[in-house]
C-alpha cells in the first residue's frame, strides 16, 4: 500500500518536471505542488496507519484493492 503512494507521489513530480519543462513553470507552482504532494502522502500514510492499526482486515481488503495481491 506505501509503495503504491510513493508510486502516485513519484509519478505525480515526474508529470510536474515535465509541466515545468513544456510550459516553463517557475519554481513557485512547482514548490506549491512538492509541497502539496508530500502533505498528501504524509496524511495518507498515517491515514492507512490508524486503518492497520484499528482495523486489519479493513487494511488487507485495501492492500487486495490496490494492489492485486492477496497477502
Amino acid at each position: 500500500m506505501l509503495a503504491t503512494i510513493f508510486m502516485i507521489g513519484l509519478f505525480a513530480l515526474a508529470g510536474l518536471y515535465v509541466l515545468k519543462i513544456l510550459f516553463g513553470l517557475g519554481f513557485g507552482l512547482l514548490g506549491w505542488f512538492f509541497s502539496f504532494a508530500i502533505k498528501a502522502l504524509i496524511v495518507g500514510g498515517l491515514v492507512y496507519l490508524v486503518i492497520r492499526i484499528f482495523s486489519p482486515e479493513t487494511a488487507r481488503r485495501l492492500r487486495q484493492k490496490f494492489s492485486g495481491s492477496g497477502y
